[in-house]
């Protein structure tokens, strides 16, 4: 991590912004914009929370890039959508606020500032089966950016997740993750992909890091950027330890620095610190089957500890715990690096491929893998006995790994003997002592994947119907030969497993808030000036999980709103 720059704390503010993910982000530059004077404070070494280990995709339907591609719904369509899959906690003023402003958040950042968008117009809502789910049209992704563009601003970001990344270069998805998935079956994928890691490596000898940024440090740098060019005034290394009230408002606060307390008076503030991914107490308290504080493996920085949601507390805000679930899971494998740190890779990619299957220490398949990743790690939580650890294990043979790869252990050409012997990915040549060596039955793995493969040969799944739904087919491979996109028979050994824990994007916990981001006390009623944004802010869809992209798209979208009301803007541009 980057020293702390020393910049001078301004004793007075219109909004002050705690933290610098997303929404946070996105409410300094909506506030600047509007004319208010902004300072964005940060308590880790870098800005970026979060977002900047993420895919950086945002669910917004009805965005202008859909609409630019001809793709028009009416408002009742999303709402239809999620009033089935939220149920009894769908909040119709929340969620209509949300699907009110989603599009007018994409439109002003792509009219008046340096964050631009590309569509994932393809990418069809998780639950197809559900009335009002779309097949395409309801997700954006920031344009990649070349980091020239923030030289200034580059050591004071967040890198690309070391675990998503190959020896530095982040690898967006969509058609870019698709060349390398394909590059020894296409002669055209793998000039792309040459044509990328060359850049990579001269961008590594002459800056000394990747500069073609993408995903969600794309997302970052667009926006601090943004920021910067608007004068915000961005603070790093300085956690906000209590805010201020006088008349009932919000005052002001104090943050700490290297060099002591400093007050910061303030108009209004917006809450956006990341949630509670890495606090122990909380988790204890909210995550299912959490009995340490530590057993689920966060994905966020550890920074993201909660601190907004105390902050709240003490102006009397309520945090919101009636949620479907506290956590927006994610299936986890811890990764042991050489130099003694262990990292964690979220499998989100190759769970919907042709030849992998996920089990239980029976053996035994819980779920349809190329369901969503929150699906995933629910049905893992809910199927294991209260009495054993909760985990599962991918299986694949040696054609799906060197063609897709299995979590951290690459695709062909990069080889696996250090995977092997760090002991993170396990190999055998048949699949009964690969189940000894992971500690799962081996005659329930055996029975479990010779019944599989009896189906899988005629490209059905039979018991929980893999390939089923169009956000299934997308997760799988347009160039497998077979009749299903997502299923082929484990048969080719040798034979390989990795083991997947319960993990996290975040929480979905948080404190409670109206349609305006305005945080609300206990009689739930605003408290004047305090707002709430991203994982700071209770989940507008109820703790549930309904596509891709449901943690950026609020947060973005009610950053841009709680900025928008604090700078009493009603009318959109």
């Amino acid at each position: 991590m980057p020293a702390a720059t020393t910049t001078p704390l301004p004793q007075h503010c219109d909004l002050l912004v705690v933290g610098s993910g997303a929404a946070g982000l996105a409410a300094a530059v909506t506030a600047a914009w509007h004319g208010q004077r902004v300072v964005l404070v940060e308590k880790d070494a870098v800005f970026g929370g979060a977002t900047a280990w993420s895919g950086g995709w945002a669910w917004v339907p009805r965005n202008p890039l859909a609409q630019r591609a001809g793709i028009q719904e009416d408002i009742e369509q999303p709402l239809t959508y999620l009033r089935h899959e939220l149920g009894e906690h769908f909040d119709e003023t929340r969620v209509r606020a949300f699907l009110d402003a989603c599009p007018q958040m994409v439109a002003f950042f792509e009219r008046h500032t340096a964050l631009q968008f590309a569509d994932g117009n393809g990418i069809p809502d998780m639950h197809g089966d559900t009335p009002g789910a779309a097949t395409g049209g309801h997700q954006v992704i920031a344009a990649p950016y070349d980091g020239r563009e923030v030289l200034d601003l580059l050591p004071r970001l967040r890198r690309t997740l070391r675990e998503t990344s190959f020896m530095g270069m982040p690898i967006m998805a969509g058609a870019d993750l698709a060349a390398f998935l394909s590059m020894t079956r296409s002669p055209r994928a793998l000039w792309h992909v040459t044509r990328r890691f060359a850049a990579h490596l001269y961008h590594l000898a002459r800056y000394g890091r990747a500069m073609h940024l993408v995903n969600g440090v794309a997302l970052v740098a667009r926006l601090a950027r943004s920021a910067a060019d608007l004068g915000v005034t961005m603070i790093e290394s300085a956690p906000v330890i209590s805010l201020h009230q006088q008349d009932g408002r919000i005052s002001g606060a104090t943050l700490r620095r290297a060099d002591g307390e400093h007050f910061i008076g303030a108009r209004a503030v917006v809450l956006a610190a990341g949630g509670f991914p890495n606090d122990p107490r909380r988790r204890q308290q909210l995550f299912p089957r959490d009995v340490s504080g530590a057993d689920n493996l966060a994905l966020p920085p550890t920074a993201c500890s909660g601190d907004g949601l105390r902050l709240g507390e003490a102006l009397g805000a309520q945090v919101d715990t009636r949620l479907k679930s506290p956590v927006a899971w994610a299936p986890v494998s811890r990764v042991p690096h050489r130099d003694g740190s262990i990292g964690h890779f979220p499998h989100i990619i190759e769970r919907g491929k042709p030849g992998i299957i996920g089990v239980l220490a029976s053996g035994k398949r819980f779920v349809n893998e190329a369901h969503g990743y929150y699906d995933y790690v629910a049905a893992m939580v809910e199927q294991v006995p209260e009495d054993q650890p909760v985990c599962s294990w991918l299986i694949c043979d040696h054609r799906f790994q060197r063609r897709y790869g299995l979590g951290f252990a690459r695709p062909a050409p990069v080889p696996l003997w250090a995977m092997l012997r760090s002991g993170y990915l396990k190999r055998a040549a048949t699949i009964e002592q690969l189940a000894l060596d992971c500690g799962i039955d081996p005659m329930g793995l055996a029975s479990t994947v010779a019944t599989f493969n009896q189906h899988a040969r005629n490209g059905e799944d039979p018991q929980f119907g893999r390939g089923s739904t169009a956000f299934n087919r997308k997760q799988g491979d347009p160039l497998h030969p077979g009749a299903n996109p997502c299923v082929a028979p484990i048969e080719h050994g040798p034979f390989y497993a990795v083991k997947v824990q319960p993990g996290c994007f975040g929480t979905f916990a948080g404190l409670k808030t109206d349609g305006s981001a305005r945080v609300l006390d206990a009689d739930g009623q605003p408290i004047p000036g305090l707002y709430a944004a991203g994982s700071d802010m209770a989940s507008v869809f109820g703790g549930h999980y309904p596509s891709g992209g449901i943690n950026l798209g609020p947060a973005l979208t009610f950053g841009y709103v709680a900025a928008r009301h604090a700078a009493g803007v009603s009318e959109y541009e």
